[in-house]
Order: structure tokens, then C-alpha cells, then sequence
């Protein structure tokens, strides 16, 4: 069986290994003036090379070279022996699956045993952080005063969960992400080695898509190898299921013209050709770190083809500071929600309409044609507004009562706004197609007081209904629907509705008649 790439190529001498320049300076003089530190953590990103520095520390610890500076030797016996996995000197410890204080205490009855062949045992602990507490604080007391033959090397990458005390008796090296440059000439020397055909283009673009992890480099660039003799763009676009680089820019380009028609269907064509929503939005995200880099005259950090400059250039010019704050943001919380899985592209939808209002300011006001309003003429002088609505939602009976030519039983209200609810929500598209796509994400649940109820699934999208002139459209969709012009009121509710208004109720015959048409809605009146 053929070995995979990333274990094929680990390092396996200090000039081995990428991009800690630092950290391998500080432990090759250790080694040398045979100072080696008794307690070490290796904290950062994963895949930036901590546990093949561990093993590469561990060899050069009981490397049998009579000169210090020339190890690790890889050639003497007890080098050999670590290469090959044999040496029982090493033990490598995973934190993840050894968590209670009864392993540590197994580790602490252990370690007072004399090392079998070389200098020194080393305990490599991988994921420390997940250690108990009790775990920690069993490990502390060996850290405090280890037998002369034992060296502790903890490996993390989560720092801030290690307690204060333990890494206040270890020496601390932060391994860095992996520049996209390094990563690139890494992979061209293994491409060349492994005769795998990939342009410096397509071995950008893992880079990239890397984000700073050598091991995810190798490992994506071992998949992409596996699947074709030669890699190309398109190959990685589909088998990562990330979007080329132009469907990104004609999504922003949409966002920015207010033009929500086509930036919807960029981001449903990437969808319909296999791209993952998530990738896609983490491409926006990393775009408007470019277009920020640019705008604080940063260009010369920005990782992207020449032909995009022009393009993040004009960008930067049309959008202020805060509302680029503001879209990455909103979309870096869209690239982090897993709360829609079963429909995957609705964070990316939702991040989308809320983009349009961060750059159109009132939620893409739409003119008479129907069609946003463009930033120019936004800008534009504007008639005199009615006066908004400053009493509460909920009015007195009288002024809700249905028009004399169209009267209502209190019970048909809620059923009719059911049956008319996709009819509703055609009308509040024609007038504005981001209330549309909010509404897309509540639930109808009854009549309370003479007020719809829409249940929300989260306070955030909560707060985008009440915003703007959301409410007054849909209450306008509806009227002209049924008849009868109903205030809305916004609750955030799950699926037990455990947060709606007193007097809903949801056991009546309103309720049960709804359910059965497959909804959710509910009526807290009588039936007349």
C-alpha cells in the first residue's frame, strides 16, 4: 500500500520543516549547548508542523552523534528507530481520547522507569487542551518536578484553554500559518518528485484554499492526484467544491448595483454545479479582505491573480469603510452557521439580502418598475415621507375592522392567511424582494389580539423584520390579499412555540384544522 503524501514527506530534520524559521532556531541551539527545556508546548494552527517538530526534537534529544550540532543524525541507531516508529522512548499521547486524571496518574506511575535505550523519554501529548481539569492539575505536579531523563512536549491549538499554570512551567513556541509563497514552493518540489502535472496556477490555488496548513495543502493536492493525471483549475474548483473566481466577482458586483435577481442566481448556478454554499461564502469573505487590504493601502499583501487587482482597485473606491466592516461581518457569520444544514445555501442567501441593505442603507428601496434603486440614485433628492408610524402595532378593534364589502368570521382569518400565505409573499417580492426573503424564514402561527404572529427561528433574524419598511409591506401584501389589514407582531420561537404571546392556543380547532393542511398555525380567538 502506497503511502499518503503528507506522511511520506514529513519532515524529518530541522531543515524540514516549513515556515517556523523561529521556533527551529531556538530548539537546533537548545540541542546544541544541550539545554534542552524539560516542558515545552507547541501552540497554532493545525497542519504548521508541532507534532513532526516534536518527533524531530524527540530524535535529536537521543540522537547517538558525538557532535551536538549535527543532530539529528537520522542515521544512527536510535534515529532509525523513531523514523521507523520502534522506539519506545517516544510516546506520543492523544489528549482527545485520554482525558481523565486516572490516565495521567497512569502516565505519572510510568515515568520514574529509567528510559529503555536512548537519554531521554519523551511524552509527546497531542491536543492537550482536552485534558479535564482534574487531568491538569494531576499533570501540573510532574511538570513541577520531573524525574532528569523525562522531556514533556504538549502540542495545542487551542492555547487560551490550557490553564495559566501549567503554561507558566513550560517554554512556549507559537507555530505561525504557512505563507501561501512557502506552500507553493513546497508543493512544486513535491509535484516534481511525485511527476504529478500542475501548473504554479492550480498550486496557488490549493495554497490558498489551504489557509496556511501545509498538511492540508499535501493532503488536497494527494486527492486532486488521485483523480487525474493532470490537475487543472476547473479539477479543483470541482473537486473542492469552491467557485472560480469570477462567479465571486459577479456576486459582489450584483450586491453593489443592488441588482438582487442576479446576485441570487450566481450564487444558485454555483450551488447547481456542485459547489459548496460554505466554500463560496468563505471566497466572499476572503474577496472583502482583499477589496480592506486595498482600501488601507495594503495591496502588496494581497494573494490574487494580476488581472484581479483592477477589479478589487474599483471595488475599494465604491464602498466606504464601514459598510465593508459591515458585509464582513455579515457574511463571515454566515460562512460560521450550521444552523440551516438541511437547506445549505440559506446562510448565503440571508448574508446576501442583508448585504443589500448595508450597502443600499434602507434595505434596497425599490421604485416604481419594481427593480432596486441604484446607489446614484439613492443618493438623489427625495420627496417628503409620510410620518412614521409612532403608535404601538397592536390597535383598537375599531380600526381593524375588515372592509364592510369583505367581511370575515374572526375563525377565517387565521386559516385564510394561511391558505393566501404564498400568494402574500408574491406580493411582498413585487414590492421589495429582501422583505421577501426574510419572511421566507418565519412561521405564520395565528391571530393574537388582532395581530399576526410570525414566529422567528432566531432574535437575529428577528431584528431584519423590524427593521426598515418590512413590516408595513407585508401588512400592505396582506391586505390586498385578504381584505383585512392585520398589524404584525414578531416573536422568536422553536418548533415547541414555547415563546409565543399568552393566549395563543395551540390545541384548538383553529390549530387542528392547520395542521392538517401541514402547517404550524395556530388561533388564540373562538370560532364563531
Amino acid at each position: 500500500m502506497s503511502q499518503v503524501l503528507y506522511l511520506k514527506w514529513r519532515p524529518g530534520d530541522w531543515d524540514e520543516v516549513i515556515g517556523q524559521d523561529h521556533i527551529i532556531t531556538t530548539l537546533k541551539n537548545s540541542v546544541r549547548r544541550d539545554r534542552i527545556s524539560h516542558a515545552q508546548i507547541f501552540s497554532g494552527p493545525r497542519g504548521t508542523g508541532k507534532t513532526s517538530t516534536a518527533r524531530v526534537l524527540a530524535k535529536a534529544a537521543n540522537c547517538l552523534a558525538e557532535d551536538p550540532a549535527a543532530r539529528p543524525c537520522n542515521e544512527c541507531a536510535n534515529c532509525q528507530s523513531v523514523i521507523k516508529g520502534e522506539f519506545l522512548d517516544l510516546i506520543e499521547i492523544d489528549a482527545a481520547s485520554n482525558t481523565s486524571v486516572d490516565d495521567v496518574r497512569e502516565l505519572r506511575e510510568k515515568i520514574n522507569f529509567s528510559p529503555n535505550v536512548g537519554r531521554f523519554k519523551v511524552y509527546v501529548i497531542d491536543e492537550v487542551h482536552m485534558l479535564s481539569t482534574s487531568a491538569f492539575n494531576a499533570l501540573l505536579k510532574t511538570l513541577e518536578e520531573p524525574p532528569a531523563h523525562a522531556i514533556f512536549i504538549l502540542a495545542t491549538t487551542e492555547i487560551h484553554r490550557i490553564p495559566i499554570t501549567v503554561i507558566s512551567r513550560c517554554q512556549r513556541h507559537d507555530f505561525r500559518r504557512i505563507s501561501v509563497d512557502e506552500i507553493v514552493k513546497q508543493l512544486e518540489n513535491m509535484a516534481a518528485a511525485e511527476k504529478i502535472t500542475a501548473g504554479q496556477n492550480v498550486l496557488r490555488l490549493i495554497a490558498r484554499q489551504a489557509t496556511g496548513s501545509l498538511r492540508d495543502a499535501i493532503s488536497i493536492l494527494d486527492q486532486l492526484s488521485n483523480a487525474e493525471n493532470e490537475i487543472t483549475a476547473e479539477l479543483v474548483h470541482q473537486i473542492l467544491g469552491t467557485s472560480p473566481d469570477q462567479a465571486v466577482l459577479n456576486f459582489v458586483d450584483a450586491m453593489l448595483v443592488g441588482d438582487s435577481g442576479k446576485g441570487l442566481n450566481t450564487l444558485h448556478q454555483s450551488a447547481e454545479r456542485g459547489n459548496d454554499p460554505v466554500q463560496f461564502t468563505k471566497q466572499v469573505v476572503a474577496y472583502f479582505r482583499n477589496v480592506l487590504l486595498m482600501k488601507m493601502d495594503n495591496a502588496d499583501r494581497i494573494d490574487v491573480p494580476e488581472n484581479l487587482l483592477p477589479t478589487i482597485s474599483s471595488h475599494s473606491n465604491k464602498i466606504s469603510m464601514k459598510e465593508l466592516l459591515d458585509l464582513i461581518r455579515v457574511f463571515n457569520n454566515a460562512a460560521n452557521d450550521r444552523g440551516a444544514s438541511w437547506q445549505p445555501t440559506l446562510p448565503l442567501e440571508m448574508a446576501f439580502l442583508e448585504g443589500l441593505e448595508v450597502i443600499n442603507k434602507e434595505g434596497s428601496d425599490l421604485g416604481v418598475s419594481g427593480m432596486p434603486q441604484t446607489r446614484a440614485e439613492k443618493t438623489s433628492p427625495k420627496p417628503a415621507q409620510e410620518t412614521p408610524r409612532t403608535t404601538p402595532r397592536k390597535q383598537a378593534p375599531s380600526q381593524q375592522e375588515p372592509p364592510q364589502d369583505k367581511p370575515q368570521k374572526k375563525g377565517q382569518q387565521p386559516l385564510t392567511v394561511l391558505q393566501q400565505w404564498r400568494k402574500i409573499l408574491e406580493g411582498v417580492r413585487d414590492v421589495n424582494p429582501v422583505t421577501q426573503g426574510i419572511l421566507n424564514s418565519c412561521k405564520p402561527l395565528g391571530i393574537k389580539d388582532n395581530q399576526l404572529v410570525l414566529s422567528f427561528q432566531s432574535n437575529a433574524i428577528k431584528e431584519k423584520i423590524d427593521g426598515g419598511d418590512h413590516i408595513k409591506i407585508t401588512e400592505d401584501a396582506i391586505e390586498k390579499v385578504i381584505g383585512v389589514r392585520l398589524p404584525i407582531l414578531c416573536v422568536v420561537g422553536g418548533k415547541d412555540q414555547a415563546d409565543l404571546p399568552d393566549g395563543v392556543d395551540p390545541d384548538g380547532l383553529v390549530a387542528a384544522v392547520v395542521r392538517d393542511l401541514g402547517g404550524t398555525l395556530v388561533s388564540g380567538e373562538d370560532d364563531n
